[in-house]
């Protein structure tokens, strides 16, 4: 699956802080504004890899805790990234900005022409939010017991095709893209901090992270695992 991979080596732009000056808004130019750090804007990220586009959509990187007052104010009024600059507006929210990619650009396909599973992947896209919510909530509590049914839900959505690693078998798909910068952060933070491993009993979700970890358009966009621990300790232990 790797091979139709469209992604190339990239140099990144220094993320841009409060006195950073805006670049141009509608120029013609499509942008994505990011947070390199942040998971929702990651799975746009590696959708924008994946498909090629990097000469096409440029990233706008910035630092969330210190953002400049132009991106509320000019750019996207919910203030928050992913954000997509395109054909003369400005749209966000990560899932949908994924299917955006998929349906206006270029580029290996990311959703299945199969009935079976194009119906699977919307299951599968309806439960982020309930899989994300649910494991971060139990930082706070008994960590095995609460989170371990949102894994074992991962683990069992994988038996679904057995055609291949991946969600949807064995096309790696945005179904694919909208988990894996969540299941990254709580693979290492989880292990380091709370000596619980997600993999552990779950041979299918080892097999997966594995697989993806060789796709070159989502290991460019992988955060260092040491900030990673300091910031999620900061954000949710502190």
């Amino acid at each position: 699956m790797g091979s139709l991979d469209k992604s190339v080596p990239e140099k990144l732009a220094p993320p841009l802080e409060a006195t950073a000056e805006q670049p141009p808004l509608f120029d013609g130019t499509t942008k994505l504004y990011t947070c390199y750090t942040c998971p929702f804007a990651q799975r746009v990220w590696i959708t924008r890899n994946f498909k090629g586009l990097q000469d096409e959509i440029k990233l706008v990187p910035l630092i969330l805790q210190n953002r400049p007052a132009w991106y509320p104010e000019k750019v996207y009024p919910p203030n928050k990234v992913p954000s997509l600059e395109h054909n003369g507006k400005i749209t966000g929210e990560s899932l949908d900005l994924i299917k955006y990619l998929e349906s206006n650009f270029e580029g290996p396909s990311l959703l299945p022409k199969d009935p079976a599973k194009k119906e699977f992947a919307e299951e599968l896209f309806s439960y982020t939010d309930k899989f994300n919510g649910t494991v971060y909530t139990a930082f706070k509590g008994d960590l095995a017991k609460e989170a371990g049914p949102a894994f074992d839900h991962l683990e069992n959505a994988l038996h679904k095709f057995d055609d291949g690693p991946f969600f949807l078998g064995k096309e790696f798909s945005l179904v694919d893209i909208a988990y894996i910068p969540f299941v990254e952060r709580f693979n290492i933070f989880l292990p380091e901090v709370f000596k619980y491993d997600i993999t552990a009993g779950r041979q299918k979700l080892a097999a997966w992270i594995e697989e993806v970890n060789k796709i070159e358009a989502y290991k460019q966009t992988k955060t260092d695992p040491k900030e990673l621990v300091e910031f999620f300790k900061k954000r949710f232990l502190a």
